[in-house]
């Protein structure tokens, strides 16, 4: 089978395949072979800790999401550390910004209930997409995107997006 076959299968699928595809030597990158090709196939694995790097449109953002003015301006210049483990379709993310921290845990395609930054609990339901990882929660569309060691978080409410992107550390 041409891995151009195997473009249409899911990870979970692809790696059901153990007959057609073998780890390649950038195994823990997620790199996969067919054997007896020299083509290979990337399957996204957001493991990792990431700091924030920039962000834009913080202050509005945060305050229409109705956060106090306070933790506003205590949180607009602290550079959070996110780390994410993601077993499969499973994640746990932990967000940690100056003393708040924030744990989720999800299975993608499964609902869930998540915390959000005003400390409310939501109902959820997390998708991928390719490199992105897609959830809407109570008027609010979360797309996290991976590109090498760069996560771009980008969280939109009606006409207002707020976006955020960090670095692998």
């Amino acid at each position: 089978m041409a891995i151009k076959e195997l473009h249409h299968l899911t990870s979970d699928q692809l790696l059901r395949q153990k007959d057609l595809i073998k780890p390649s030597s950038a195994y823990q990158q997620g790199t996969f072979s067919c054997v007896g090709s020299t083509e290979s196939l990337s399957i996204m694995n957001f493991t990792g800790k990431y700091e924030l790097q920039s962000h834009e449109n913080f202050e509005p953002f945060m305050k229409a999401l109705g956060l106090p003015d306070e933790q506003i301006q205590k949180g607009k210049d602290i550079k959070s550390i996110s780390e994410i483990v993601q077993d499969g379709k499973k994640f746990k993310i932990t967000v940690t910004t100056g003393s708040k921290v924030l744990h989720n845990e999800f299975t993608v395609g499964e609902e869930c209930e998540v915390e959000m930054l005003t400390g409310e609990k939501v109902k959820a339901t997390f998708q991928m997409e390719g490199n992105k990882l897609i959830a809407n929660l109570k008027g609010l569309k979360s797309v996290t995107e991976l590109n090498g060691d760069t996560i771009t978080n980008t969280l939109s409410m009606g006409d207002l997006t707020y976006k955020r992107v960090s670095k692998r550390i």
